[in-house]
C-alpha cells in the first residue's frame, strides 16, 4: 500500500470506529507498517487539517473528530478531477494552502473505489506552465473515461484536415491550449493534437489496448510538467 493509499485508510479505520481510539502499536500491525510512520502518517494528516486528536490513557489512542469531518460524498472521478484543476488556478496564492487542504478532504470523504478512479484519472493530466486557458468540447473532455477509439476530423495549421483514428491516453494543457495525447493509428506513434483543431468526433465500439504515455514522449522538459494529483 503507498502511503496516499494508507493515509486514507487510516482516516476511515478512525471514522469507522469514532469515538472510540485506536492505538499507534494497533494501526501499525493493522497496516503492516512501524509504529513511527504510523505516527508520521498521523502528523501529515493534522497539518493537512483531518481532525485526529491524541487520546491519552493506557485505553487511549488516536480519534477522529467525526463532528468535523464530510460524510461519505458521491463525486464521481471526473467531478473530483475538475475540483482539483479549478484549485491549481489558486497556485502562487495565499489560498493555495487551504486549496490543498480542502481537496485532501473531498478525496478522503470519497468512497475507496470512487477515490482510487479520481486518483488514477488526474495522474493521466499534465499541465505546462500555468493554468490552461482555452475550453474542451464535452466529447473530447471526456475521451479519457470513455475508453474508446475515437475518430477525430484533425486540421493542421494550415488548416489541411485528415481523419485519423486515435487511442486517447491524456490530456496536456499549457496555458493558451489543451492537447490530447494519444496513439496515432495512421502515424503509428504517439501524437499531440491540439483540441482547438479537432474539427469532428465520433465514438467508435472499439476499446484500445493498454499503452502508456509519458510527457516526455512529447519532448516538453521536465521540469516545467506537473502532473495533476488529488492530495
Amino acid at each position: 500500500m503507498n502511503r496516499t493509499d494508507r493515509l486514507y485508510a487510516l482516516v476511515e479505520e478512525l471514522r469507522a470506529v469514532s469515538p472510540r481510539p485506536r492505538s499507534a502499536r494497533w494501526l501499525a500491525d493493522h497496516f503492516e507498517v512501524s509504529v513511527r510512520t504510523v505516527e508520521r502518517d498521523i502528523s501529515a494528516l493534522q497539518q493537512s487539517g483531518t481532525p485526529v486528536y491524541a487520546e491519552p490513557g493506557r485505553a487511549g489512542g488516536y480519534c477522529l473528530d467525526r463532528s468535523h469531518t464530510l460524510p461519505p460524498v458521491n463525486f464521481t472521478a471526473a467531478e473530483a478531477v475538475a475540483m482539483a484543476l479549478a484549485l491549481h488556478r489558486l497556485d502562487g496564492t495565499p489560498f493555495h494552502g487551504p486549496a490543498s487542504t480542502a481537496l485532501r478532504k473531498l478525496v478522503v470523504a470519497m468512497p475507496p473505489g470512487d477515490a482510487a478512479a479520481a486518483r488514477a484519472l488526474a495522474g493521466r493530466i499534465h499541465l505546462v506552465g500555468g493554468a490552461p486557458a482555452t475550453t474542451v468540447p464535452r466529447v473530447i473532455a471526456d475521451a479519457l473515461q470513455v475508453q474508446r477509439v475515437l475518430r477525430i476530423r484533425y486540421e493542421d495549421k494550415g488548416g489541411a484536415p485528415t481523419v485519423r483514428e486515435i487511442e486517447p491516453l491524456a490530456f496536456i494543457g499549457t496555458p493558451s491550449h489543451w492537447y490530447l495525447a494519444a496513439y496515432c493509428r495512421m502515424r503509428r506513434s504517439m501524437r499531440a493534437f491540439r483540441t482547438d483543431r479537432i474539427a469532428s468526433v465520433t465514438v467508435t465500439a472499439e476499446v484500445p489496448p493498454p499503452r502508456v504515455v509519458e510527457p516526455d514522449a512529447f519532448d516538453i522538459p521536465d521540469h516545467i510538467v506537473h502532473s495533476l494529483t488529488l492530495g
